[in-house]
């Protein structure tokens, strides 16, 4: 599988990059709301990195490879989140994906089905599947404060490990310390990285 590529952007449409790699050109198809930030995103010399999400669209006989490309694994994780959801495919997924994924995080978080039916191709019963599936499990994407961002893993314990994530999402140091030590003095019973982050999403939501 195909997890990360390297090139030069030769071609751009409206939602997919042609990338040149030593004299072959890859398709890579890439959400609305990551295409915004790839200008920015290029080297001096005209190359860019994309994590990228690799998997085979079967059309009848034939299975047809197919990259869709993130600037950052935080992006990545949430379009895999997405796909979970029933009826709601990487192709589905790679169309809805037209705002800031903080938005949507927020929207699927509370419940905002107005928001998530202004997506392209979800419609009313599709919001609310949205909801039902993801809601409460989104909160670390929407403290993304719409800049690069990338997650590491590392072997942490889940204070050390939240607080790196949050200063990867531009937090200062001091404010992410101390966001976490609130959420930990009133839930003392935190197990997971993820829902120390949950929490910390909706302890802001609440100020």
């Amino acid at each position: 599988m195909i997890s990360r590529i390297t090139g030069k952007i030769s071609e751009k449409g409206a939602n997919c990059l042609v990338l040149d790699l030593g004299g072959m050109g890859y398709d890579v198809l890439i959400p609305a709301c990551v295409m915004q930030r790839i200008d920015e995103s290029c080297g001096s010399d005209g190359k860019i990195t994309l994590l990228t999400y690799h998997y085979y669209q079967v059309d009848q006989a034939k299975s047809l490879p197919i990259l869709i490309g993130f600037l950052n694994q935080v992006e990545k994780d949430f379009f895999e989140v997405f796909i979970t959801v029933s009826g709601i495919g990487p192709r589905a997924a790679l169309k809805a994906l037209n705002k800031p994924i903080s938005s949507i995080a927020r929207a699927i978080d509370e419940g905002d089905l107005a928001f998530l039916k202004s997506l392209p191709g979800i419609g009313e019963q599709r919001a609310k599947e949205i909801v039902a599936k993801l809601q409460n499990k989104v909160g670390k994407f929407g403290l993304i404060q719409d800049r690069d961002t990338q997650v590491k893993s590392a072997a942490k314990d889940i204070s050390e490990e939240a607080l790196d994530v949050l200063l990867q999402l531009e937090y200062k140091r001091a404010e992410a310390a101390s966001m976490i030590k609130k959420v930990l003095e009133l839930n003392t019973q935190v197990a997971t990285t993820e829902e120390l982050l949950n929490l910390v999403y909706k302890q802001r939501r609440i100020k």
